[in-house]
């Protein structure tokens, strides 16, 4: 029977969701609901100074956002802390490790002395197979690892391929603190372990980490989980993504509008890729992911991307699909609020109907938003700078003379007074632009807006020649 993959997310809870664990998390999914395995969540809250409760809440709630559960309760590691303990002590017991009873001073002294002699400064195991009676009595000590002193220490990872450690490079590090409290390096193994963890997907800046952790399941006598390092991302200069790079954490993509959808779409695609697939339903994202397919080369960040697709999803839902989406995202987008308190019954109808137009060209919820601000703004309208330009003397005059002609129409919609707009450009020997963009300008307070006889058509009789009034003085 084959055995059941079990992966991991685990995060530390020491700020955002940032979103290249947000990606970790995704791999992690996607391959155990592929295999039809599980995924597990671990708190790595073991760093009790920088851990918080917000920053846990942070994690879970991004996590939820972006469509990714998890099977069972959370584990964190700081509650199993006795556990790690038991383990570290138990190895000691079975000369697999030791402890060490160096001053702060004696270990800067030994590293001071390494890089004066041109050696790495790695800890030289002065404790290793010290006789126990001759630990001074009362001082403090850790618990070191008996690291393998010679040979490789070798990873057969499922993204790097082969990966080997110089033992000589790998120093007996510290598994238990002399407060008693584990290293990460030592938590780690043994939650993963207890977990039952398969197959640990992580970033490629915890290759080193891999090797070290062998050494650890070696001792404990553990088989070693499948381990896949994939590459970090990277921002548009190939540089290590960062703050200049733009935004960083889960919550900032959601407070810039994006669709949960899309990022799991554009993320999958960072690092990974099914033939020339760019758009493709988290169902098929299930069905076709797999290890072997995950790039060693770092991705790179593109926000235009992540905007076409985006927008590709905006416009593939449903008008009413995508009404419920804006509106329970309206208290996570700036602005939002304002946006929510404007749309009474009367507005909210009209916006439901300019959606069509609004989603056309927009590419988060936010350029949606924007897009339909001249539904929610108040009369009389404040024109933005492009837009009073527009509306000069010979542009005013020419809506003045407009206002009259509109008002007799006997039906309004967007072919009676596109008609009837046409048909006074053409009489005053205007272009029609040279009527339409001040009659848009009034109408939306913006110098751009979807068709101005679709805005017309929007607003209403009353409404659109009331915001013509105000701004012609009549």
């Amino acid at each position: 029977m084959a055995e059941t993959v079990v992966t991991r997310f685990a995060p530390s809870p020491t700020g955002f969701l940032h979103i290249g664990g947000a990606r970790t998390a995704l791999f992690n999914w996607l391959y155990a609901r592929h295999t039809r395995g599980k995924i597990l969540l671990r708190i790595e809250d073991t760093d009790r100074e920088r851990s918080t409760e917000p920053a846990i809440a942070a994690i879970l709630d991004g996590l939820k956002w972006l469509g990714l559960d998890w099977d069972g309760e959370p584990v964190y590691q700081f509650a199993r802390a006795v556990r790690h303990r038991e383990m570290a002590e138990a190895l000691v017991a079975s000369g697999k490790a030791y402890r060490a009873y160096e001053t702060p001073d004696e270990l800067n002294d030994m590293r001071a002395k390494a890089r004066a002699e041109g050696r790495s400064p790695r800890y030289t195991g002065r404790w290793r197979d010290a006789d126990p009676r001759q630990a001074p009595a009362g001082l403090p000590s850790v618990v070191r690892i008996k690291a393998p002193l010679d040979g490789e220490t070798v990873i057969e990872d499922r993204v790097q391929g082969r990966v080997a450690f110089p033992n000589a490079d790998l120093d007996d590090f510290i598994i238990l603190r002399s407060d008693g409290t584990p290293t990460y390096m030592h938590a780690v193994v043994v939650d993963d372990h207890d977990m039952g963890v398969t197959h640990i997907i992580r970033g490629d800046d915890h290759l080193t980490n891999g090797g070290r952790q062998k050494i650890l399941y070696d001792a404990l006598g553990w088989p070693v989980p499948v381990m896949a390092h994939i590459p970090l991302i990277h921002g548009s200069d190939g540089a290590k993504l960062s703050k200049r790079h733009g935004a960083l954490g889960v919550d900032a993509y959601r407070a810039m509008g994006y669709l949960p959808v899309a990022m799991r779409n554009y993320l999958v695609r960072l690092g990974w890729s099914h033939g020339d697939d760019e758009i493709m339903s988290t169902k098929e994202q299930v069905a076709w992911f797999d290890l072997d397919a995950i790039n060693r080369a770092p991705a790179r960040f593109d926000f235009a991307k992540l905007g076409s697709i985006n927008a590709h999803y905006m416009r593939a839902m449903s008008d009413d699909d995508l009404a419920a989406t804006l509106f329970a995202a309206l208290p996570h987008l700036p602005g939002g609020g304002v946006f929510q308190a404007k749309l009474d019954p009367r507005r909210r109808q009209t916006f439901r109907a300019a959606l069509p137009l609004l989603k056309d060209r927009a590419k988060t919820l936010v350029d949606l938003i924007d897009r339909a601000h001249f539904i929610v703004a108040d009369r009389p309208l404040q024109l933005a700078a492009a837009a009073a330009a527009l509306v000069n003397d010979a542009g005013r005059g020419s809506l003045r003379r407009l206002l009259p002609v509109l008002t007799a129409l006997p039906e309004w919609s967007v072919a009676t007074t596109e008609a009837a707009v046409k048909t006074m450009a053409e009489a005053e020997g205007l272009k029609l632009g040279e009527l339409a963009q001040p009659l848009r300008a009034v109408l939306t307070g913006r110098s751009a807006s979807p068709g101005i006889f679709e805005v017309l058509a929007l607003l209403g009789r009353e409404e659109s020649i009331a915001r013509i009034a105000d701004q012609t003085g009549r």
